[in-house]
């Protein structure tokens, strides 16, 4: 198989919560970030979500992976693919989106 990717991805593990852009009142969900890049994210989480949704996705980078101050992304994308749940004892399923757009909030100026 041939890798598609236009960019690079990074496997991070960052608890990232995820909101429904067509209600604006759903609940929050919540999961964990397996990869993501500045196109998509691959994050696992307990409620299934359907291909086409479109969803706002918020997360912190720590200092240590931002290199410096903690950094808050928010993005607004689109899930393209839903996995099956990993495993028989799990409840959490895989969720590829894309990201169509992101902006990047520092907490605190970063020291160089």
């Amino acid at each position: 198989m041939t890798e598609q990717r236009s960019v690079r991805r990074y496997g991070l593990a960052l608890p990232v919560i995820i909101r429904m852009l067509s209600d604006k009142k759903s609940a929050l969900r919540t999961g964990k970030t397996r990869d993501l890049s500045t196109n998509g994210v691959y994050f696992t989480v307990n409620q299934k979500l359907s291909p086409g949704a479109e969803i706002h996705i918020t997360l912190t980078m720590p200092s240590e992976v931002s290199r410096g101050s903690d950094v808050s992304i928010r993005a607004r994308g689109r899930v393209v693919r839903v996995d099956k749940k990993p495993a028989v004892s799990s409840s959490r399923v895989g969720v590829a989106a894309v990201i169509e757009r992101f902006e990047i909030i520092r907490t605190k100026p970063a020291i160089v």
